[in-house]
């Protein structure tokens, strides 16, 4: 059972004998830290990341499954305060700098480290994890909210838990601001602009930092979820449009008025895909006509589907001709040309990202049976979905800079 107030610790590590060397030898009491899970490689480390939200990650960096620096970048994402060690082979040398890149904190070389090097850095953490508390007594609620909410809606939003739920109902329950009013949800963008959301409302008037007083969730570092009052949006409006004159890439988004638990979970859903779409076609939803937003919205959202140009012209409401004039002009691809590209984007990020047999992935691109798609794959690539595959993986042990030998 864990211990509310130790210092969480996760480790990752495919060889049993690491795993119970660390959890045995290490004075863990002696920093305030309690080992709350370990595990045999990289996505079940993450699966119980997200179950146990630990602040010290130590993990090998060559792990089945997962290795440690998809791990790491996955566990900085969802929460960048995490204290991460990596552990790593003389092989591993030369690519652990590129966790160092993605904010680990140090690593050790587990064929020489000494206990003393381990300990000195748990030390350090746990000085630094009680000068953060510190200063975290001082900070006022929503920011200490948020920053819990972020982990929690990272989750929810990636189909790992459903705590988000209920946090956020208790919250918005004990805050009076909200006193049973209906909710206004936006995502503020910030990609493009020296700073966060969060950071722009501590430069700001403490009127400005009182608009947010319902609730403000940080997700990643360009992309924070506002919820407040109705009476509150019209503030909110005129404070963003009071930003955007001196920060001309902000953007927003909102849903709203909202009465109930499940119309605030669906806007908050459907700000998060269209913000996703935005972030994989790199454009926003104002650069395209609505049609054609509506269009590319159907076509990544239903991926295993064949739309045909008259079914996705039926189904936002224009001329098969029309739409195909329109398409050309918004994407810059014809109809056709696009499905090809998207089909092909997909296949290899399930390559590159995922276990998926060839059928299955087959299945998701709407390509088919696995035969099929290996011949198309390669007629499109110059390669078999394999060879890439396995290209993908070497590649991932890699840095730019120090490349093994």
């Amino acid at each position: 059972m864990e211990t509310e107030t130790a210092i969480k610790v996760l480790i990752a590590d495919d060889e049993s004998i690491v795993r119970k060397g660390l959890r045995s030898t290490v004075p863990w009491e002696k920093y305030g830290m309690e080992v709350v899970s370990d595990a045999p490689n990289g996505r079940k480390a993450w699966e119980a990341f997200l179950e146990h939200q630990p602040q010290v990650v130590i993990t090998d960096i060559v792990m089945p499954e997962m290795d440690g620096i998809e791990l790491s970048r996955k566990v900085k994402e969802a929460a960048p305060d995490t204290k991460i060690i990596l552990l790593s082979c003389h092989r591993d040398f030369e690519y652990a700098q590129q966790g160092m890149k993605l904010g680990a904190s140090g690593y050790l070389l587990k064929t020489a480290f000494e206990d003393e090097e381990l300990e000195e850095m748990l030390a350090k953490f746990q000085r630094e994890f009680a000068a953060a508390s510190e200063s975290a007594a001082v900070k006022d609620k929503e920011t200490d909210q948020g920053e819990r909410l972020s982990t929690l809606l990272y989750a929810w939003l990636n189909g790992h838990n459903d705590k988000f739920i209920g946090e956020m109902e208790k919250r918005s329950g004990q805050d009076r601001t909200f006193n049973d009013e209906p909710v206004y949800i936006y995502l503020i963008k910030t990609l493009g602009c020296e700073c966060s959301w969060p950071d722009l409302l501590k430069q700001g008037t403490s009127h400005d930092q009182q608009l947010c007083t319902g609730m403000l969730i940080p997700y990643g570092e360009e992309r924070c979820y506002c919820m407040l009052p109705k009476s509150k949006a019209n503030a909110m409006e005129s404070l963003l449009v009071e930003h955007k004159s001196e920060l001309a890439k902000l953007q927003w988004a909102r849903r709203g008025p909202l009465s109930d638990t499940e119309e605030r979970l669906e806007a908050f859903l459907a700000l998060h895909k269209e913000a996703e779409l935005e972030k994989a076609y790199n454009v926003s939803k104002s650069d395209w006509p609505e049609a054609i937003w509506r269009a590319v919205k159907l076509l990544h959202d239903n991926p295993s589907a064949e739309w045909s140009v008259s079914d996705v012209a039926r189904q936002v409401g224009l001329s098969r001709s029309h739409f195909s004039i329109l398409f050309k002009k918004a994407v810059g691809d014809s109809f056709v040309a696009f499905q090809y590209k998207r089909k092909l984007k997909l296949a290899k990020g399930l390559l590159r990202d995922t276990h998926l047999t060839m059928q299955e992935i087959a299945e998701r691109t709407g390509l088919g049976d696995s035969k099929y798609f290996s011949k198309w794959f390669k007629r499109c690539t110059g390669e078999t979905p394999s060879r890439y595959r396995a290209e993908q993986k070497d590649n991932r042990h890699l840095t730019d800079d120090h490349p093994p030998s």
